[in-house]
């Protein structure tokens, strides 16, 4: 027998290191917190094994124990506060009423006070290092889950695997892959299946029936800083200018945190000979707006601030506010990661999203994630940006060009075993979600 140790930064890592290394026959048979992350000892018997067929006990036996160990953990958060509560709690009928005295009288006794023992106390390093222990085997857990699903998927329905993989290819998340080929479930024919889905892909992304700009009012961007808002306000500005005129359009800048971006707007007011209003801090978007009431679109460039900063909380309440009827769109480049587009939604949202700009289109190698994004927030697309171009790279989208441009930039390669089962894996986050 062949046993040996595997050190990584958390549990998936170093499950992944033992079966890139041992195979997916060897046997975890200890696992540690050190410092760092963990510690794997793993043990691979020389002996082949025979093939592993699907084991239903053994799933559900695994469900059960990961049922076991949400409710431990569960219980663990609550253990603390319970065992500070019980001091208090045996104070509780302290004052009592005193008995009915006898006819005589007689000296009254000073009533004797119930002492209760004292709680033992909970170490936090116990209760750390307990959390530690069910971590590690959930995350175990959902690995073996994730493997056996994604291995019965293969085995059973190996047409329905081969679209997880092109779906992963296309940087889709893995709940909206689950809802689109939940869709397709009955379609036999491969090509077909495949048409049906994209089709049910593009239809999940809304498009707005009337450009925003034809439709007028204040037009607001907003977004984290990089996105692209100021070149596409731009060239949403340049649009309007060519098609109807500098007479009925207006910018404002509420940008007066980064170096220079008022100046480029000012720049950009000149060379299209539009007016352009500056905000400076405390000034009040009401009253900057107020002498542009006549003006048919008025395009509002904002500061791209951090999600916990507190000048973007007062940016977006004045975007929100309803006597402004502001529509603020969320802009949003297709080359950021999916984590980065998430917290932008999330800092964003508060002020009210009539849809999401996509910008930066020539640069990204994926449009899945932000796709994910506009359709899991039911975010209309109201323009893509695929270009430096002022304005002729602004475009009004349409969903079925967004889905052949998102097949047009899937990954080559495709998606390794372990890719796959980790993200069946992560379906086991959620236990209403299971993949198949």
């Amino acid at each position: 027998m062949q046993v040996k140790r595997f050190f990584a930064a958390d549990m998936r890592t170093a499950m992944k290191l033992v079966r890139d290394e041992l195979g997916a026959d060897a046997a975890i048979i200890g696992n540690r917190r050190v410092a760092g992350g963990v510690e794997l000892t793993a043990a691979l018997d020389y002996q082949v094994p025979a093939p592993v067929r699907p084991n239903p006990a053994l799933e559900a036996e695994l469900r059960k124990t990961q049922a076991r160990i949400a409710s431990a953990q569960a219980e663990l958060s609550t253990r603390a506060e319970q065992d500070a509560g019980k001091d208090r709690q045996l104070f509780a009928n302290e004052s009592l009423l005193a008995p009915e005295l006898p006819a005589t009288p007689v000296k009254p006794q000073r009533p004797v006070e119930a002492v209760a023992p004292a709680a033992p106390a909970v170490d936090p390093r116990a209760l750390d290092a307990m959390r530690f222990e069910l971590n590690g085997l959930r995350e175990l857990i959902e690995v073996q889950l994730g493997s056996i699903a994604w291995g019965q998927l293969q085995n059973r329905r190996p047409q329905q695997a081969n679209l997880w993989r092109r779906l992963q290819r296309m940087g889709l998340s893995a709940e909206l892959s689950q809802a689109l080929l939940s869709k397709v479930a009955g379609v036999a024919e491969p090509r077909q299946a495949w048409r049906m889905l994209l089709a049910h892909l593009a239809h999940a992304i809304t498009t707005p029936k009337v450009e925003p700009l034809e439709e007028g009012g204040v037009i607001a961007l907003v977004g984290p800083a990089g996105m692209g808002k100021t070149t596409t306000l731009a060239k949403l500005a340049a649009r309007y200018v060519l098609k109807y005129g500098a007479q009925q359009v207006a910018l404002v800048s509420m940008d007066s945190f980064r170096i220079g971006a008022q100046e480029q707007l000012k720049t950009l007011g000149r060379i299209l000979g539009v007016s352009v209003t500056q905000i400076d801090p405390g000034q009040s978007l009401l009253q900057a707006l107020a002498p542009l009431a006549k003006k048919r679109v008025v395009l509002v460039d904002t500061a791209g601030l951090p999600g916990n900063d507190p000048a973007l909380r007062l940016q977006l309440e004045s975007l929100a506010s309803a006597r402004i009827k502001a529509k603020n769109y969320l802009v949003l480049a297709a080359t950021s990661q999916s984590q980065v587009l998430k917290a932008a939604y999330h800092s964003y949202k508060r002020c009210g999203l009539s849809g999401c700009i996509l910008t930066k289109l020539d640069e990204a190698a994926s449009l899945g994630e932000v796709l994910g994004l506009a359709i899991g927030q039911q975010l209309p697309v109201a323009y893509v940006t695929d270009g430096p171009r002022i304005p002729d790279d602004l475009q009004v989208p349409r969903s079925h060009q967004l889905v052949s441009r998102a097949v047009g930039l899937q990954a080559v390669e495709e998606p390794s075993e372990d890719a796959m089962a980790q993200m069946f894996a992560g379906l086991y986050h959620n236990p209403a979600q299971r993949a198949g």
